[in-house]
């Protein structure tokens, strides 16, 4: 096998030891908050129908499917789990108590462009809530967001909130430059959800392409970028038509999220429409506050899921959060945790006639539920002794030839050097876990 042949595939990463011990740590955190604002975890097939997926042209995620046909069928891995969580609450709805709160902490796939904190397989926490029209449940994740961030070390300046709404700009637009056209808007918002990454001017020509999905006139897509520029909630509100309710639920949103004392942490920016053609309302993405890398999390609202699969309309919102990109910026602030080989106790005999002695000590305190390594061969003890500080070792137990013919087993716990002997049938083993 050549060198080359031993990496993994592009884009995707092999988990050692000391990774696969960020990620617990890292999922653990996704689960824990998760279970405070009383969510379930579900989770789907990690391989589904194309179809699932192929909702709309023009959305990069299309374009960037692992998919493949297998005995007639057309089948994808999954790149996102928003459509897998609709289809089972369609597949339930007569019977589920609404509004549900849902999460998954999943793998997924997408054949992307890699830059920084972009990977083509990633694991992802979605939390979903169904059955709630009002803009509590879009309080709640942006609550859920910044209770993550909080618990995984970062400051509050590291990481803000910006906020928009789809309903308020396309009741905008449909007003103004896509009267006639109202159908474009969708692969619109696909378009300018492009503007961090391309830049306005690139927008604008896309905007104008004769041959693109939108064809506005130069003056019509100076105006939108022009939109998009808006910082202010209070103008972006005043600019909308009267009778569109977006402005409200943008309003009552904020007034929620003062309630929960993170208003602060939140920006209105009226560039962020997401580029998800099923987004229906308010969005919102979680960003780097120094600009150096890509959005952290996003999400909103998107009551016409379960409707353009085939169900009934659900009202529903929902967020992804990456695992690549919070890694980065954990390590870009030093704040990455330090975390140990998790051993509580190590067995060690000094040679082989104190094997059997010393798998019976190991035994029964794995029973009692301690994290023990039990240490095989016979290396030498200093070697035993630096690997278990190494690890945070608690209690050292040796089992040597005196010990054992003496029925003992020494104990020495490692923070203070002290030393005591045990009877080896009948001592006594502090419970864990």
């Amino acid at each position: 096998m050549s060198k080359q042949n031993l990496k993994p595939p592009r884009g995707t990463r092999d988990l050692y030891p000391e990774d696969q011990r960020f990620r617990e740590w890292l999922f653990g955190h996704f689960r824990e908050v998760a279970a405070r604002f009383a969510f379930e975890e579900v989770d789907a097939p990690i391989v589904e129908r194309a179809s699932l997926f192929m909702r709309k042209a023009g959305e990069e995620i299309v374009d960037q499917l692992y998919h493949f046909e297998l005995h007639g069928r057309h089948l994808a891995l999954r790149p996102e789990m928003t459509p897998s969580i609709a289809r089972m609450v369609m597949a339930r709805a007569g019977g589920l108590r609404m509004p549900l709160r849902w999460f998954t902490v999943t793998q997924n796939w997408r054949y992307e462009r890699m830059t920084r904190g972009r990977k083509r397989e990633h694991y992802q926490w979605n939390m979903d809530i169904y059955g709630e029209p009002s803009v509590t449940a879009e309080a709640e994740l942006i609550a859920a967001v910044t209770t993550l961030v909080d618990r995984v070390g970062l400051e509050r300046d590291h990481v803000k909130i910006r906020v928009n709404s789809r309903s308020l700009l396309e009741a905008s637009l449909r007003a103004g430059v896509l009267r006639d056209r109202p159908e474009v808007f969708e692969p619109l918002c696909v378009v300018i959800d492009k503007i961090e990454k391309i830049g306005a001017d690139k927008v604008t020509d896309m905007l104008v392409d004769p041959a693109g999905a939108v064809q506005l006139d130069a003056a019509s897509a100076r105006d939108v970028v022009a939109m998009l520029e808006v910082k202010n909630l209070e103008d972006a509100v005043a600019a909308a038509p009267a009778d569109s309710s977006a402005g409200s639920d943008l309003l009552r949103l904020w007034s929620l999220l003062s309630a929960y004392g993170i208003e602060d942490r939140v920006v209105f920016d009226a560039s962020v429409v997401r580029g998800l053609a099923y987004y229906t309302g308010i969005v919102f993405e979680a960003f780097d506050t120094r600009g150096a890398l890509r959005s952290i999390c996003g999400g909103g609202r998107y009551d016409r899921l379960t409707e353009t699969l085939g169900g009934p309309s659900i009202p529903a919102a929902g967020f992804g959060f990456g695992d690549v990109v919070i890694a980065e910026l954990l390590a870009d602030m030093n704040k990455l945790p330090e975390l140990q080989h998790p051993v509580d106790d190590v067995v060690f005999a000094f040679d082989e006639a104190q094997r059997a002695a010393a798998i019976d000590v190991a035994t029964r305190l794995r029973g009692a539920g301690h994290r023990v390594e039990l240490v095989l061969g016979t290396p030498k003890l200093k070697r035993v002794i630096t690997d278990a500080d190494r690890d945070g070792v608690d209690t050292l137990w040796l089992v040597g030839p005196d010990e054992v013919e003496r029925g003992v087993v020494k104990q020495r716990r490692l923070a203070t050097g002290e030393e005591s002997e045990l009877p080896l049938d009948s001592f006594a083993v502090e419970p864990r876990g």
